[in-house]
C-alpha cells in the first residue's frame, strides 16, 4: 500500500487533534470537518479499502465501530444522534486509500440523496 497521510498522523510526522487511541484504532478530527464533530476513525493497520479487508480483519473494523461510540458519547452527541461513513474508491468519493470511519454529528444531518 501507498505511504498516506494518515500513515504520517500515527506515526506522529504530522499534528492531528487526536480525540481516541488505543493499540489498533486511532482517531482524530477532520481538518475539513462537514458538521461541529467530524472525527476520523482508523486502524493503525493499513488497509487501502474497504474491498481490501480481509475476514480476520473484521474484529478490528468492530473496534472502530466501538470506537465511534465512545467517541460519540464523549463529543455529547449519541443522544441525538450521528452519522458513520465508510467511503470506497472514486465513486464512493474516497480520498484517502487507508480505510478511515467518519463520525460525524452535532446538528440535524441531511438524509442521504442518490445524486
Amino acid at each position: 500500500m501507498a505511504e498516506t497521510i494518515f500513515s504520517q498522523i500515527i506515526r506522529r510526522e504530522l499534528p492531528a487533534d487526536i480525540v481516541y487511541e488505543d493499540d489498533e484504532v486511532i482517531a482524530f478530527r477532520d481538518i475539513n470537518p462537514q458538521a461541529p464533530v467530524h472525527v476520523l476513525i482508523i486502524p493503525r493497520e493499513e488497509i487501502a479499502t474497504v474491498n481490501d479487508i480481509k475476514p480476520e480483519q473484521a474484529e478490528l473494523i468492530g473496534k472502530m465501530v466501538l470506537a465511534a461510540q465512545k467517541i460519540a458519547a464523549e463529543e455529547g452527541i449519541a443522544e441525538d444522534g450521528f452519522r458513520l461513513v465508510i467511503n470506497c474508491n472514486r465513486h464512493g468519493c474516497q480520498e484517502v486509500f487507508h480505510v478511515h470511519l467518519h463520525l460525524i454529528g452535532g446538528r440535524q444531518l441531511r438524509g442521504l440523496s442518490s445524486s
